[in-house]
């Protein structure tokens, strides 16, 4: 599986830096000189950093064979990626990748089952979005009072909703 690390945006300066819209929690190992990033647009990458630096709160980077402006402008857009087995497991037992939670069977505490982890919202608190069939998703807070136990090797993560929690993504009814 092939997982987003960041997105090409504009062109800065004449050597062919680019500014890069991190989309990573390692960006210093995503992006360190030496790194070959996969992309999307294929036929576009993959592009290898040659150098890396902050300016003005953002990241810049210039790649391998990206020699002037007009070659960085060409590159605008494109998604950088990596494979997801180059990412290392977390070392806490209750921390998980994105990708190790989309795919997973969501049941309840009682075995009921509710639906498959379609993704992993992060803002205020990071929240599942369980695919419940067709027109309908539940969004569950990932917290450990909902979400007792995740078990990636049995495919599976259990919750224990409060009540309405997983009508509140439902469609609407039409008697």
């Amino acid at each position: 599986m092939r997982l987003v690390v960041g997105r090409i945006g504009r062109a800065h300066g004449i050597r062919g830096d680019v500014a890069v819209d991190v989309r990573t929690d390692d960006p210093v190992l995503r992006f360190a000189v030496g790194a070959r990033l996969l992309t999307d647009p294929e036929r576009t990458g993959p592009l290898t950093v040659a150098a890396v630096r902050r300016h003005s709160g953002r990241l810049l980077v210039r790649f391998e064979a990206v020699g002037d402006r007009d070659a960085a402008e060409a590159l605008r857009g494109t998604v950088l990626l990596v494979e997801s087995d180059e990412i290392a497991p977390l070392d806490d037992p209750d921390e998980f990748h994105d990708h190790e939670l989309i795919g997973l069977r969501a049941v309840t505490v009682d075995g009921a089952e509710v639906g498959t982890v379609a993704d992993v919202l992060h803002h205020a608190q990071d929240t599942l979005v369980i695919d419940r069939g067709p027109g309908a998703e539940a969004l569950v807070p990932f917290v450990r009072e909902i979400v007792p136990e995740v078990d990636t090797e049995a495919g599976r993560i259990t919750i224990d909703p409060p009540p309405g929690l997983l009508e509140l993504g439902a469609p609407e009814r039409t008697d």
